[in-house]
């Protein structure tokens, strides 16, 4: 049995939830109201990494303290440079991101994740941002295209 098992048994039965009568010495007989499984945490569903070749969503852009930091691929990462995150694309990945609001296009690089309970579709670069018109803003829909690993001619 698991200490945080044992501590929780031990809570309950302190506070009248239940007696010591009710528990058996083997693991297999612990109420399943006492199993860690029921966790808030564990029943949290993983989110799904999007592969789609075209993603519509909410894009946000990177804030100035990241700027110098190590990205997820290991790259340091630079406002000025037109990058993003992504959860589920592959590092070195070339999209189109389109700016539903005004039809605005960049063309970026996949190089960092997302953090995982973040449900924005991709983060971009300050420069990439400020190409697409919702710097100010700081969130806008977008269209993600993926167009692959090797670097556009025309981009």
């Amino acid at each position: 049995m698991k200490i945080k098992t044992r501590f929780l048994i031990l809570a309950l039965s302190l506070s009248g939830k239940i007696g010591w009568g009710q528990l058996a010495a083997s693991p297999d007989s612990i109420p399943a109201a006492l199993t860690t499984s029921d966790s808030p945490a564990a029943n949290r569903k993983k989110r799904v990494a999007n592969l789609n070749r075209i993603q519509y969503g909410i894009a946000s852009y990177y804030a100035k303290k990241f700027h110098g930091r190590r990205t997820a691929n290991g790259e340091i990462y630079d406002s000025t440079k037109l990058t993003a995150a992504h959860n589920g694309l592959p590092f070195g990945t070339w999209v189109k991101v389109t700016n539903q609001r005004n039809g605005r296009s960049v063309i970026v690089r996949i190089n960092d994740r997302l953090h995982h309970a973040n449900q924005r579709v991709i983060d971009l670069s300050e420069t990439a941002a400020k190409e697409l018109g919702f710097y100010s803003r700081g969130l806008t829909k977008v269209k993600v295209e993926v167009l692959g690993k090797k670097r556009p001619e025309n981009p």
